[in-house]
């Protein structure tokens, strides 16, 4: 009986041990293009200028002649400034944008399907959503309500188009469109144009 109830108190004990490493190995996705410091000094950027760094730290420098660059930078950059405008913290934004990268990558490198990197999707929220293993009690990255936001916010962005980004890593249209000069006629006449006399009413005709 002793020699069964201390097997039992070992397999209760392993157990325990397997949850704890469960937990230490989860990870919660970060930017690696920019460090945290980094990202603090960009929330403060007006428009203009988080347009022009995020177009050097991606290296997209061909984005007014290639479709493909200009709708990735613009994926980018409407992701950052969606986190500034509903004020996400550096650690926050850094999740968000390394998400929308990594949804990206498995699109473009993986093919990964919809379900599949929704999948992917939910189990990065779901670490974000868990307290940290290091720090007992300790806040987890974002709250449900944050979530939630995340949640629709890629949904409205990613999700929703999802054909027309798998269109875009798969079909090679990029500077054949964009970048062709086109000589269009445009219609002008040096005079005003008179009104047809059957649009004017009588009594301004015959003054």
């Amino acid at each position: 009986m002793s020699g069964g109830a201390t097997r039992r108190d070992k397999k209760e004990q392993r157990k325990v041990k397997d949850n704890k490493t469960q937990k230490e190995e989860v990870v919660i996705l970060q930017w690696e293009a920019v460090s945290l410091p980094h990202i603090q000094d960009m929330l403060e950027r007006s428009d203009h200028l988080l347009h022009s760094e995020l177009k050097e730290i991606l290296s997209f420098s061909n984005h007014q002649t290639c479709m493909k660059e200009a709708a990735l930078l613009d994926y980018y950059i409407c992701g950052f400034w969606w986190a500034k405008e509903v004020k996400f913290t550096p650690a926050q934004t850094s999740f968000t944008m390394a998400v929308l990268h990594m949804l990206l990558d498995n699109m473009q490198d993986k093919q990964m399907s919809l379900v599949d990197n929704l999948m992917e999707f939910a189990k990065a929220l779901a670490a974000a959503c868990q307290s940290s293993s290091s720090e007992e009690g300790s806040a987890p990255l974002l709250d449900r309500e944050e979530a939630t936001a995340l949640i629709s916010y890629t949904r409205d962005s990613l999700f929703q188009k999802y054909r027309l980004y798998e269109l875009l890593f798969t079909t090679p249209r990029e500077e054949l469109l964009t970048g062709m000069e086109r000589t269009i006629e445009v219609f002008t006449c040096e005079d005003a144009l008179t009104p047809l006399e059957e649009g004017i009413p009588t009594h301004v005709y015959f003054q």
